[in-house]
Protein backbone atom coordinates (compact mmCIF):
# COMPACT_ATOMS: atom_id res chain seq x y z
CA UNK A 1 0.00 0.00 0.00
CA UNK A 2 1.10 3.68 -1.05
CA UNK A 3 2.64 5.59 1.66
CA UNK A 4 -0.11 8.94 1.37
CA UNK A 5 2.41 11.25 3.71
CA UNK A 6 5.10 10.02 1.15
CA UNK A 7 4.66 12.87 -1.81
CA UNK A 8 7.01 10.59 -4.27
CA UNK A 9 4.35 7.84 -3.77
CA UNK A 10 2.09 8.95 -5.96
CA UNK A 11 4.70 9.72 -8.55
CA UNK A 12 5.01 7.60 -11.83
CA UNK A 13 8.94 8.24 -12.08
CA UNK A 14 10.66 8.40 -9.20
CA UNK A 15 14.19 8.91 -10.52
CA UNK A 16 14.34 11.51 -13.51
CA UNK A 17 16.75 12.81 -15.66
CA UNK A 18 15.89 16.00 -17.60
CA UNK A 19 17.35 17.15 -20.46
CA UNK A 20 17.72 20.74 -21.82
CA UNK A 21 18.72 22.01 -25.35
CA UNK A 22 21.10 24.70 -24.50
CA UNK A 23 18.63 27.35 -26.79
CA UNK A 24 16.04 26.75 -24.19
CA UNK A 25 18.69 28.84 -21.94
CA UNK A 26 17.98 31.77 -24.27
CA UNK A 27 14.51 32.40 -23.82
CA UNK A 28 13.71 35.57 -26.19
CA UNK A 29 16.70 36.43 -27.38
CA UNK A 30 18.81 34.94 -30.27
CA UNK A 31 22.76 34.13 -28.02
CA UNK A 32 23.66 33.30 -24.50
CA UNK A 33 21.75 32.68 -21.25
CA UNK A 34 19.09 34.46 -20.33
CA UNK A 35 18.95 34.57 -16.32
CA UNK A 36 14.61 34.88 -16.06
CA UNK A 37 14.22 31.72 -18.07
CA UNK A 38 16.92 29.75 -15.96
CA UNK A 39 15.25 30.78 -13.05
CA UNK A 40 11.78 29.58 -14.41
CA UNK A 41 13.42 26.13 -15.20
CA UNK A 42 14.81 26.39 -11.71
CA UNK A 43 11.73 26.53 -10.33
CA UNK A 44 10.38 23.95 -12.17
CA UNK A 45 12.83 21.56 -10.85
CA UNK A 46 12.60 22.83 -7.47
CA UNK A 47 8.49 21.91 -7.64
CA UNK A 48 9.71 18.41 -9.06
CA UNK A 49 12.15 17.77 -6.00
CA UNK A 50 9.43 18.91 -3.68
CA UNK A 51 7.43 16.20 -5.07
CA UNK A 52 9.79 13.57 -4.05
CA UNK A 53 11.60 12.85 -7.27
CA UNK A 54 14.69 12.53 -7.57
CA UNK A 55 16.62 14.84 -10.27
CA UNK A 56 19.29 14.88 -12.45
CA UNK A 57 19.62 17.18 -15.29
CA UNK A 58 21.65 17.72 -18.45
CA UNK A 59 22.09 20.80 -20.51
CA UNK A 60 23.52 21.21 -24.34
CA UNK A 61 25.53 24.23 -25.37
CA UNK A 62 24.44 25.49 -28.45
CA UNK A 63 23.02 28.90 -27.00
CA UNK A 64 26.82 29.26 -26.79
CA UNK A 65 28.62 26.98 -29.17
CA UNK A 66 28.29 24.03 -31.42
CA UNK A 67 30.67 21.68 -32.33
CA UNK A 68 29.24 20.68 -35.42
CA UNK A 69 28.62 23.95 -36.52
CA UNK A 70 32.18 25.06 -35.79
CA UNK A 71 33.59 21.39 -37.45
CA UNK A 72 31.44 22.59 -40.50
CA UNK A 73 33.56 25.44 -41.28
CA UNK A 74 36.79 24.02 -40.83
CA UNK A 75 37.71 23.98 -37.48
CA UNK A 76 39.17 20.96 -36.62
CA UNK A 77 35.92 17.93 -35.42
CA UNK A 78 37.81 17.38 -32.04
CA UNK A 79 38.60 20.78 -31.15
CA UNK A 80 35.14 21.94 -31.80
CA UNK A 81 33.39 19.37 -29.93
CA UNK A 82 35.66 20.78 -26.78
CA UNK A 83 34.15 24.28 -27.75
CA UNK A 84 31.00 22.94 -27.03
CA UNK A 85 31.27 21.21 -24.10
CA UNK A 86 33.02 23.80 -22.14
CA UNK A 87 29.69 25.63 -23.07
CA UNK A 88 27.76 23.38 -21.74
CA UNK A 89 29.83 23.84 -18.23
CA UNK A 90 28.71 27.51 -18.62
CA UNK A 91 24.81 26.55 -18.49
CA UNK A 92 24.96 23.97 -16.26
CA UNK A 93 27.11 26.98 -13.56
CA UNK A 94 24.20 29.20 -14.58
CA UNK A 95 21.59 26.73 -13.68
CA UNK A 96 23.12 25.75 -10.31
CA UNK A 97 23.22 29.46 -9.66
CA UNK A 98 18.90 29.99 -10.57
CA UNK A 99 18.49 27.03 -8.63
CA UNK A 100 20.58 27.75 -5.76
CA UNK A 101 19.12 31.14 -5.58
CA UNK A 102 15.54 29.76 -4.74
CA UNK A 103 17.15 27.53 -1.59
CA UNK A 104 17.76 24.02 -4.21
CA UNK A 105 20.90 22.33 -3.14
CA UNK A 106 22.57 21.46 -6.33
CA UNK A 107 26.25 19.91 -7.53
CA UNK A 108 27.65 19.98 -11.14
CA UNK A 109 29.49 17.15 -12.42
CA UNK A 110 31.72 17.20 -15.23
CA UNK A 111 33.21 14.66 -17.54
CA UNK A 112 35.95 16.96 -18.12
CA UNK A 113 38.03 17.21 -14.52
CA UNK A 114 38.13 21.28 -13.56
CA UNK A 115 37.83 20.89 -10.03
CA UNK A 116 38.54 24.37 -9.51
CA UNK A 117 34.81 25.13 -10.60
CA UNK A 118 32.72 21.64 -10.16
CA UNK A 119 33.31 18.42 -9.05
CA UNK A 120 34.77 15.80 -11.30
CA UNK A 121 31.68 13.08 -12.63
CA UNK A 122 31.98 9.71 -9.91
CA UNK A 123 29.20 7.71 -10.38
CA UNK A 124 28.55 6.68 -6.89
CA UNK A 125 28.77 10.17 -5.42
CA UNK A 126 26.32 11.20 -8.23
CA UNK A 127 23.81 9.10 -6.90
CA UNK A 128 24.03 9.71 -3.07
CA UNK A 129 23.57 13.80 -3.96
CA UNK A 130 19.97 12.45 -6.01
CA UNK A 131 19.22 10.07 -2.41
CA UNK A 132 20.12 13.34 -0.39
CA UNK A 133 17.32 15.59 -2.29
CA UNK A 134 20.37 17.60 -4.35
CA UNK A 135 19.68 18.08 -7.88
CA UNK A 136 22.66 17.08 -9.91
CA UNK A 137 23.87 18.87 -13.10
CA UNK A 138 26.19 16.80 -15.52
CA UNK A 139 28.17 18.47 -17.94
CA UNK A 140 30.73 18.47 -20.57
CA UNK A 141 28.71 15.38 -22.44
CA UNK A 142 30.41 12.14 -22.18
CA UNK A 143 33.75 13.84 -22.06
CA UNK A 144 34.37 12.79 -25.76
CA UNK A 145 34.37 14.59 -29.09
CA UNK A 146 31.76 13.10 -31.45
CA UNK A 147 29.43 12.23 -29.22
CA UNK A 148 26.16 14.58 -28.54
CA UNK A 149 24.76 15.83 -25.52
CA UNK A 150 21.77 13.95 -26.41
CA UNK A 151 24.06 10.96 -26.03
CA UNK A 152 25.53 11.96 -22.84
CA UNK A 153 21.76 12.07 -21.28
CA UNK A 154 21.02 8.95 -22.21
CA UNK A 155 24.65 7.59 -20.81
CA UNK A 156 23.99 9.12 -17.87
CA UNK A 157 20.39 8.35 -17.19
CA UNK A 158 21.57 4.50 -17.58
CA UNK A 159 24.19 5.01 -15.02
CA UNK A 160 21.88 6.91 -12.29
CA UNK A 161 19.53 3.90 -12.88
CA UNK A 162 16.61 6.53 -13.78
CA UNK A 163 13.02 5.45 -14.35
CA UNK A 164 13.00 7.93 -17.46
CA UNK A 165 14.54 10.52 -19.68
CA UNK A 166 12.32 13.25 -19.64
CA UNK A 167 13.14 15.38 -22.93
CA UNK A 168 12.19 19.09 -22.36
CA UNK A 169 11.26 20.70 -25.76
CA UNK A 170 9.56 23.79 -27.40
CA UNK A 171 6.04 21.25 -28.42
CA UNK A 172 4.55 19.07 -25.83
CA UNK A 173 5.12 15.88 -27.30
CA UNK A 174 6.60 13.92 -31.32
CA UNK A 175 4.30 15.19 -34.35
CA UNK A 176 3.53 13.41 -37.12
CA UNK A 177 5.06 16.42 -38.85
CA UNK A 178 5.91 19.96 -37.07
CA UNK A 179 3.09 21.25 -35.87
CA UNK A 180 4.45 24.68 -36.35
CA UNK A 181 4.64 24.61 -40.29
CA UNK A 182 1.61 21.97 -40.49
CA UNK A 183 -1.52 22.41 -38.48
CA UNK A 184 -2.84 18.76 -39.69
CA UNK A 185 -0.08 17.20 -37.71
CA UNK A 186 -1.03 15.11 -34.81
CA UNK A 187 0.65 13.84 -31.79
CA UNK A 188 1.54 10.44 -31.04
CA UNK A 189 0.87 9.00 -27.16
CA UNK A 190 3.21 6.69 -27.51
CA UNK A 191 6.12 5.37 -30.06
CA UNK A 192 7.86 2.30 -29.97
CA UNK A 193 11.99 3.09 -30.02
CA UNK A 194 12.20 1.10 -33.17
CA UNK A 195 9.87 3.00 -34.82
CA UNK A 196 11.79 6.65 -33.95
CA UNK A 197 14.66 5.11 -35.55
CA UNK A 198 13.49 3.26 -38.51
CA UNK A 199 11.17 6.55 -39.42
CA UNK A 200 14.23 8.62 -38.38
CA UNK A 201 12.06 10.86 -35.78
CA UNK A 202 13.92 13.89 -34.80
CA UNK A 203 13.84 13.30 -31.07
CA UNK A 204 17.02 12.44 -30.59
CA UNK A 205 20.05 11.36 -32.24
CA UNK A 206 20.25 7.35 -33.04
CA UNK A 207 22.84 6.53 -30.43
CA UNK A 208 21.18 8.32 -27.43
CA UNK A 209 17.66 6.06 -28.94
CA UNK A 210 19.35 3.27 -28.89
CA UNK A 211 21.07 2.89 -25.48
CA UNK A 212 18.07 3.92 -24.15
CA UNK A 213 15.86 0.66 -25.64
CA UNK A 214 18.79 -1.18 -24.70
CA UNK A 215 18.76 0.27 -21.14
CA UNK A 216 14.46 -0.43 -21.36
CA UNK A 217 14.75 3.31 -19.85
CA UNK A 218 11.51 5.60 -21.48
CA UNK A 219 11.72 8.68 -23.10
CA UNK A 220 8.84 11.40 -22.62
CA UNK A 221 9.03 14.54 -24.57
CA UNK A 222 6.81 17.47 -23.43
CA UNK A 223 7.16 20.90 -23.22
CA UNK A 224 8.82 22.45 -20.37
CA UNK A 225 7.39 25.97 -21.66
CA UNK A 226 3.88 24.83 -20.14
CA UNK A 227 3.85 26.14 -16.08
CA UNK A 228 3.48 22.73 -14.13
CA UNK A 229 4.53 20.96 -16.84
CA UNK A 230 7.11 18.80 -15.15
CA UNK A 231 4.92 17.90 -12.04
CA UNK A 232 2.41 16.75 -14.30
CA UNK A 233 4.83 14.66 -16.30
CA UNK A 234 6.14 12.96 -13.57
CA UNK A 235 2.97 12.06 -12.29
CA UNK A 236 1.98 10.49 -15.42
CA UNK A 237 -0.89 13.41 -16.59
CA UNK A 238 -0.83 15.94 -18.93
CA UNK A 239 0.45 16.35 -22.16
CA UNK A 240 3.42 14.15 -23.61
CA UNK A 241 4.55 11.25 -25.74
CA UNK A 242 6.30 8.51 -24.34
CA UNK A 243 8.74 6.50 -26.18
CA UNK A 244 9.33 2.68 -24.66
CA UNK A 245 9.29 -0.68 -25.97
Amino acid sequence: MADDSDPSSTLKFKRVLLKLSGEALMGPGEFGIDTPTCLKFAKEIAAAREAGAEMCVVIGGGNIFRGMAGAAKGMDRSQADSMGMLATVMNALAMQSALEQIGVETRVQSAIRMESVCEPFIRRRAVRHMEKGRVVIFAAGTGNPYFTTDTGAALRAAEMGCDALFKGTQVDGVYTADPKLDPSATRYDTLPYQTVLADNLKVMDTSAISLMRDSHIPIVVFSLHTAGALQNVLHGEGTFTIIKD
